[in-house]
């Protein structure tokens, strides 16, 4: 990444954790209409939350997964309909942005000054989790973008470590976006048992991001003794809430602080900022 190109004039970028949705959910009718009206309007606004519009986005989503923190390379990534039975019109979505190979590079280079292996990926697109909130975040799609994948073994303690490599990625003016769900079990949508619950590890969970950084990052890696955490993430299937680390390392002394929140298919749903 040459600094002419993304350092000019740049601020420091906060980091974000956003809900992304079931599917395609905010470009296709529902019953009762209004069920993703709330978050499709918080990922519409989300440029308050932001001192100026990102010279780059880095989204980490939870649908891609290596064995190896894996960077799409490419310069015009193709999008990954990764979603299924749903109508014929969301296969056709476009977000047609950019990729940036220069920042990918800068992105396998920090993970390896940091000790963590890393790799390009060219022919990598993107998936659901990156493009169907960016398209209601930055509709006009002109913003470059790299994604970023998850590591196989899901451990939170190495993801926060990935997170903290990125950090400086923040003063050149790119926005780092973690992609997820405060709660995905996909039993408990819908079903009112999973209500308390979800509220109960909603709570846990807005503690510890908005602890001091310190004890965020302590409290984060060890999420799974939360108040019905294993029913709010099933084990093994934590995936969701793993781009939460990931931000929340790239935030390092900034605080996190809830932006959003609500009750979506009866279970507690909830985004974050730091910054």
């Amino acid at each position: 990444m040459t600094n002419s190109k993304f350092t000019a004039n740049s601020v420091t970028q906060p980091t974000i954790f956003i809900p992304h949705g079931g599917g395609p959910c905010f470009f296709m009718d529902w019953h009762p209409a209004d069920t993703w009206d709330n978050m499709a309007e918080f990922l519409q606004n989300i440029d308050n939350l932001l001192p100026e519009r990102p010279k780059a986005i880095l989204m980490v989503s939870a649908h891609w997964q290596t064995a190896q923190f894996s960077v799409t390379s490419g310069t015009n990534p193709e999008l990954i309909y990764d979603y299924y039975g749903f109508p014929a019109h969301t296969y056709q979505i476009t977000y047609p942005a950019p990729g940036s190979p220069e920042l990918a590079e800068q992105v396998v280079g920090l993970l390896k000054q940091a000790g963590l292996s890393g790799q390009q990926e060219s022919t990598r697109g993107y998936d659901h989790g990156m493009f169907i909130p960016l398209k209601l975040m930055f509709p006009d799609a002109d913003i470059p973008v790299v994604q970023l994948s998850l590591r196989n073994d899901l451990n939170p303690q190495a993801h926060i470590e990935l997170g903290e490599a990125l950090a400086p990625l923040r003063a050149q003016g790119v926005l780092i976006v973690g992609s997820g769900m405060s709660f995905h079990n996909m039993r408990g949508y819908g079903d009112s048992r999973f209500t308390e619950p979800s509220v109960m590890f909603d709570n846990w969970l807005t503690e510890a991001v908005e602890a001091e950084p310190q004890q965020r990052n302590a409290d984060l890696s060890q999420w799974t003794q939360a108040p019905h955490a294993f029913n709010c993430h099933p084990q093994g299937h934590e995936e969701h809430l793993l781009p939460l680390m990931v931000v929340a390392g790239a935030a390092g002394s900034d605080r996190g602080r809830k932006v959003y929140s609500q009750q979506v298919m009866k279970t507690q749903l909830s985004g974050f900022v730091f910054g």
